[in-house]
């Protein structure tokens, strides 16, 4: 059989460079990779407003193209992902991916965290194409981050169901609210099986939320593991790794009290007490990650430097782990 090869314009080319390289900005620039994902998405959406076409006619994926004769066009499994229909869509997929991709992907790191997106997208997508082979609908291009953010979502709920972040949350309106990510897990899957059985004729593929939920709940478990909880004696839960690594389970938790030293100001004295006192995992990050770029050495008075966990001065006038 004779592959069918499709050709790209100069703008879906640009597209598909723009989705490349932001990943690959961020990893040097050390971004996390959930801004890289998003702002991949807002620029190919504002290129699609323009050569919408283009866009969405060559970068959207169809099940067809997983027929040996139109397989060359497979990449598409990939853009797909950074491609939306319109700004409802892409504000919706971008709100949720916001709020729990910083958490996320702060407690596994963005190595794992990209591979989590990209494995689940591509298993959602999979999924609403092997349940939509029929030929009427195999040609309908599928556009969207939905997969792979409901693979985040599961991955999180696995890995780590206890923890708390803001999400909005559509119950006939959005309420943006505090939930535990394993009751938000099962809030999305109550809400796309009503969906599915009740809501009839729709253009949204909830098959493919499906399939990249529970692929990320499969990777999780075996890339990550599920997280054990002790209680101390004081009530607070301390939070540790089940899979194994060099150094063994250990707590993931912070000592804010290591930090104390280098609040140094009235201004980063409140600072790290709104940290210590948050108990929203991507609220406190982002204050942390704040505070500690405020910081300046107590010898010499430079910048102070932050890597693994641990505050250095440039100068090697100071040093402090955290």
């Amino acid at each position: 059989m004779e592959l069918t090869v499709f050709s790209l314009s100069s703008i879906s080319i640009l597209a598909i460079i723009i989705m490349v390289s932001t990943i690959v900005i961020a990893y040097f620039k050390k971004i996390m990779m959930t801004y890289a994902l998003i702002i991949a998405n807002l620029i190919v959406f504002f290129l699609s407003i323009i050569f919408r076409q283009e866009i969405i006619g060559e970068l959207g994926f169809r099940p067809v193209y997983l027929s040996v004769e139109f397989s060359p066009q497979i990449y598409t499994l990939f853009t797909a992902m950074f491609v939306h229909a319109d700004a409802l869509h892409l504000l919706g997929n971008m709100l949720v991916f916001f709020f729990m991709g910083i958490a996320f992907e702060d407690r596994i790191g963005w190595k794992r965290f990209l591979l989590i997106y990209l494995i689940t997208g591509i298993c959602g997508s999979l999924t609403h194409a092997v349940l939509n082979l029929d030929p009427g609908v195999s040609s309908i291009p599928l556009v969207g981050a939905s997969g792979a953010i409901f693979g985040i979502l599961g991955a999180f709920a696995y890995a780590y169901p206890w923890d708390e972040v803001v999400m909005p949350i559509p119950i006939g309106i959005m309420f943006i609210m505090k939930i535990k990510v394993l009751y938000a897990a099962i809030l999305f899957s109550i809400m796309e099986t009503v969906f599915v059985f009740l809501g009839g004729q729709t253009t949204t593929a909830h098959f493919a939320h499906f399939g990249g939920l529970v692929s990320g709940v499969v990777i999780a478990a075996a890339m990550i593991g599920r997280r054990k909880e002790q209680v101390t004696p004081k009530g607070k839960r301390m939070q540790y790794e089940t899979t194994n690594s060099q150094y063994g389970s250990r707590p993931r938790e912070i000592d804010y009290t290591e930090l104390r030293e280098v609040a140094t100001t009235p201004k980063l004295h409140d600072m790290l007490a709104r940290v210590e006192k948050e108990n929203v995992a991507q609220v406190r990050d982002i204050w942390l990650e704040h505070f500690l770029s405020q910081v300046r050495c107590p010898v010499c008075g430079k910048p102070l430097q932050h890597s693994e966990h641990k505050l250095f001065c440039e100068d090697h006038h100071f040093s402090k782990a955290y």
